[in-house]
């Protein structure tokens, strides 16, 4: 008889895919079965800006990244939707999220997880590379 997989969520907007998605989908594949909460276009809109990949063409990237075995949508930035419905062993999400437009709800995630003695997993976000940082450079070279 063999032993269930463990699950891990990872909620991620992947607009722009970078070695730091790639890092965290790693780590997060080395705990289990990897269930990524994509965003939705408009989830994404509300805390930062309209993606430039539509869902469907996040989704098609993201479902074909090593590791990952199903993507569901993120409707919102607070997880709890999706956490209590999967109810996974863990949820892996990089420390920027301690500060910025999703602190608030890093300690929800946290209390939530707990409730069925889950783990929120905080790796080191990857210096040296971000979203933000890719558009502003994006933006600089337009100029």
């Amino acid at each position: 008889m063999s032993e269930k997989r463990k699950t891990v969520y990872v909620p991620m907007a992947a607009d722009i895919i970078h070695p730091g998605h790639v890092n965290i989908l790693k780590t997060a594949a080395s705990y289990g079965d990897v269930i990524v909460g994509l965003f939705t276009d408009e989830a994404i809109a509300s805390y930062k800006r309209v993606p430039y990949m539509p869902y469907e063409q996040r989704a098609v990237v993201i479902e074909n990244m090593k590791g990952v075995v199903k993507v569901i949508p993120q409707y919102t930035k607070d997880y709890e939707d999706n956490l209590r419905m999967l109810k996974p062993d863990y949820m892996v999400h990089g420390t920027d999220w301690r500060q910025g437009p999703l602190a608030a709800v890093r300690q929800k995630a946290i209390d939530t997880m707990a409730e069925w003695g889950g783990q929120v997993i905080e790796p080191e976000y990857t210096k040296g590379v971000s979203s933000t940082q890719i558009q502003k450079e994006i933006r600089e070279r337009k100029e």
